[in-house]
């Protein structure tokens, strides 16, 4: 893979893509440079040169080939909710926003599926689906796009149940460097004719090509949900605990594990939670019957490992505001820190590394004399740990524990990154991780992008910043 020039933007290209996209959907106003120059995460701020609003595929398509021939990089963006600086335009050139791309085209009810633009908030998406009865499960926090979930597999709490963003998607379209618009897999559920492209641009983060258009798989909102919560007075009891329930064949919606400082920041957001490391789970079932007797298994396995405390409730409400603040708790701690910022890294392992993963990431933290709060997907391995900082000596503090967690995660056999995606901040790692695997990445990114315009500086080590 070949180091890419790059050309500057001229006003004779700007007047190409305003005959593109329009002249309502193409900024180069400072203020709208600095507000897609950064994601959610902690990696400096790089601004475009113009911001522009698509609004089809072809024009999608459209804008590629034109950048293509002027040798101009190309940042897609969803909604800049990502940690990892995936979606800062480090190169500058074209920010190309997919905001506005934001509409359902059809909702396939009887096979369970729908086709939605790339823009679309996930959220949103599926209070739309309520009406049908059904959902995209998925769940990765932060109100993404749909297409910023399928270029990351995000996945988040319920993946130990249902899957990440890969296992959810039949079919994309995407456009490709040279202005082509291609179709990958299809809307059968079984699929097996030819390479599986599909699968190829689910997780390349925009570096092969934009997803404009993806078909979901759905399913039907689940008739009984119960919310658990478990507490241990150690964090061993509560790691060993993820193991037990997951080997006894319960069939867990979510799995998460709390350490005691996240509590604190949980409860912040209406939670009630004991100020001991926490299990929060959660059971799915279509009958009340069923749901009764995996819940009492699990308190059962809870208790004979140590829980505290164990409590249990279907009130939506009450499940509602669980969830609501597990799913702010990174708000919560940022605006605890004032001032600060936060240095947050994941990791996956194999569920039986789970327990020697959180053992080393407490060793790494003590070690460093930081502060480190810790919470995660346990049911598959997942850990999220958030490093707060204010000054340079702290920041290469952070990101020396960071350093060591991830090798720690890579010696247990797991990978850098369970789901928030390489980006700017793991890619040093990929040949570690990779090793001759990742020349073979650097192939394809070579075939179907020879002039390294889309989304440049990300995955590779060579052109991370």
């Amino acid at each position: 893979m070949t180091t890419a020039t790059y050309t500057a933007m001229t006003p004779a290209i700007l007047d190409n893509l305003t005959a593109i996209v329009g002249e309502a959907n193409l900024s180069t106003a400072a203020a709208d440079i600095d507000l897609h120059a950064h994601d959610e995460g902690p990696h400096e701020a790089h601004p475009a040169e113009v911001v522009v609003w698509a609004t089809s595929s072809q024009q999608v398509a459209d804008v590629l080939k034109l950048a293509n021939e002027h040798h101009i990089p190309v940042t897609p963006w969803g909604v800049g909710t990502g940690l990892e600086g995936n979606s800062i335009p480090v190169q500058g050139g074209i920010l190309l926003s997919m905001e506005r791309m934001n509409q359902i085209i059809e909702v396939h009810m009887e096979d369970f599926q729908v086709t939605v633009q790339a823009g679309m908030p996930y959220m949103d998406m599926n209070e739309q689906l309520a009406r049908y009865g059904l959902f995209f499960p998925p769940d990765p926090g932060a109100n993404a796009t749909v297409g910023g979930m399928l270029a990351n597999n995000a996945a988040g709490i319920r993946t130990v149940k249902y899957g990440a963003s890969k296992d959810n998607v039949l079919k994309m379209k995407v456009a490709l460097a040279d202005g082509r618009l291609i179709t990958v897999g299809s809307r059968s559920i079984k699929q097996s004719s030819g390479y599986d492209l599909l699968h190829l641009f689910v997780g390349s983060e925009g570096t092969l090509g934009v997803i404009t258009e993806a078909t979901l798989k759905l399913l039907p909102v689940p008739e009984h949900m119960v919310a658990a919560i478990a507490a241990f007075e150690t964090v061993e009891e509560a790691i060993e605990t993820v193991v037990a329930i997951r080997g006894s064949g319960i069939d867990v919606a979510a799995l998460e594990f709390i350490d005691v400082t996240n509590t604190y920041a949980m409860n912040q957001g209406g939670a009630d939670i004991a100020p001991y490391p926490t299990l929060l789970m959660e059971v799915h079932s279509a009958h009340e019957s069923t749901m009764a007797e995996d819940i009492a298994i699990v308190q059962e396995l809870c208790e004979e490992m140590g829980a505290v405390t164990f409590k249990a409730t279907s009130d939506h409400a009450e499940r509602k505001k669980l969830w609501h603040a597990r799913h702010i708790a990174y708000e919560t701690l940022m605006r605890n820190h004032p001032g600060k910022r936060i240095f947050i890294m994941d990791v996956a392992v194999p569920i039986s590394a789970y327990p020697a993963l959180i053992a080393g990431a407490h060793e790494a933290i003590d070690a460093a004399g930081i502060v480190g709060y810790m919470k995660g997907h346990a049911g598959d391995g997942n850990i999220h740990i958030e490093l707060p900082f204010g000054d340079e000596e702290s920041y290469l503090k952070a990101r020396d524990v960071n350093d060591v967690i991830i090798r720690k995660a890579l010696a247990l056999g797991g990978t850098c990154t369970g789901e928030h995606g390489v980006g700017i901040g793991k890619a040093r790692f990929m040949e570690e991780e990779h090793g001759e695997s990742l020349n073979v990445m650097r192939d394809i990114k070579s075939l179907l992008d020879p002039n390294g315009i889309l989304n440049p500086g990300k995955i590779f080590p060579e052109g991370a910043h």
